[in-house]
């Protein structure tokens, strides 16, 4: 790994010894320790970012392979009742651990708890379950996303000399928790802005599902009740913001409105370097992967690991032990620190016409 573009907010798990480890003696949701481990994971859908399928999936499979333990990765593609019927699946096939990426805290809470009832061992990945009863939640620190996410929108709307600038808002789904912990980062950078009269608050929406289509039917619509009025989009994903491009290129003002972003896709970094999109933020999801895989593994074996650190779960009132990542802002002149990483290839991101813009960029 590249050093530098990632650091691990939960210290303890810096290497992979570096968990405490302990027999779990409480009987309940741990898996016994004789059994062989089988970790099931459920991933939420291939079109609200394409990270579930190029990045979690892929990296989530080379920790189980180099742990040595078998793996079924499935993608409930958007449904909650498949999500449900996959959960089942796993669980009569005998999975020790269940993660899953819930699709909204209610179908979530209802997985966790019947893989609790048969005494397997839960972990909620990437997005807490609200009322859940996981034992592990590991994620990055999403606060910290939203937060990088309304610094590069402000410094992108001052490298080009924005006086008073409405600021749009495309938000992430009303059921993904983490939606929320963005939105909470974003405007804790913005709002002192809105407020001191520096910047106006534009429309403010939540995209259902994340989906694309849907977001760009919104901003068209916000495009036209501000009378083409919108002079940067706080786009809570790199999918958002590629939605708010295509109508900013359908008005032929493209390039000229920041656009934010997140998940570093090949998209995102391709908008990055055409000028289109002004940010994204990176999030090395083969060291969320790496701890998550190694978190299932224990619990399958019937242990238990101190992670160091806790979430505060509002609806639930648990303090859930949890690792947390740190994510890094990337703008045009560290897209190559992504390829570096390994998360993405030059050949992805410098094909056909973007071969220039790479060069241009430093990505040798």
């Amino acid at each position: 790994m590249r050093k530098g573009i990632l650091t691990i907010a939960a210290v303890g798990l810096l290497a992979s010894g570096g968990l405490t480890a302990c027999s779990d003696d409480s009987g309940t949701g741990s898996a016994d320790s004789k059994k062989t481990p089988k970790i099931g994971v459920i991933l939420p859908d291939s079109k609200s970012s394409p990270r579930w399928e190029t990045a979690d999936r892929r990296f989530l499979e080379e920790a189980f392979k180099a742990a040595g333990v078998q793996s079924d990765i499935q993608n409930a593609q958007n449904d909650k009742a498949a999500f449900q019927t996959i959960a089942d699946q796993m669980i009569t096939s005998g999975v020790t651990a269940l993660m899953i990426v819930n699709l909204d805290s209610g179908t979530g809470k209802a997985v966790l708890d019947k893989a609790k009832s048969q005494g397997v061992a839960t972990i909620d990945y990437d997005r807490l379950t609200l009322g859940g009863s996981a034992q592990y939640y590991v994620s990055f620190d999403n606060e910290t996303v939203g937060k990088l996410q309304g610094e590069g929108l402000a410094k992108c709307l001052t490298d080009k000399g924005a006086k008073n600038p409405v600021v749009a808002y495309l938000n992430g789904s009303p059921t993904d928790n983490n939606a929320t912990l963005f939105k909470a980062g974003y405007d804790s950078v913005l709002k002192p802005k809105f407020d001191s009269k520096e910047y106006v608050k534009g429309p403010d929406d939540a995209v259902p599902g994340w989906d694309g289509p849907t977001a760009a039917t919104i901003f068209e619509q916000q495009l036209t009740a501000t009378k083409g009025k919108i002079d940067g989009v706080l786009a809570a994903n790199d999918t958002l913001g590629n939605a708010a491009i295509s109508i900013l290129k359908k008005n032929k003002i493209n390039g000229k409105v920041p656009v934010t972003g997140q998940d570093a896709s090949v998209e995102g970094l391709q908008n990055i370097l055409a000028g289109d999109q002004c940010m994204t933020v990176y999030k090395a999801v083969r060291e969320e992967a790496k701890a998550a895989a190694d978190l299932a593994i224990a619990l399958a074996k019937g242990e238990k690991k101190d992670t160091g650190q806790t979430v505060k779960d509002p609806e639930g009132g648990r303090d859930v032990p949890s690792v947390l990542l740190t994510p890094k802002a990337i703008y045009k002149d560290n897209v190559k620190d992504v390829i570096a990483d390994g998360y993405v290839t030059k050949e992805q991101i410098c094909a056909d016409a973007y071969a220039k813009l790479c060069a241009g960029a430093g990505i040798s």
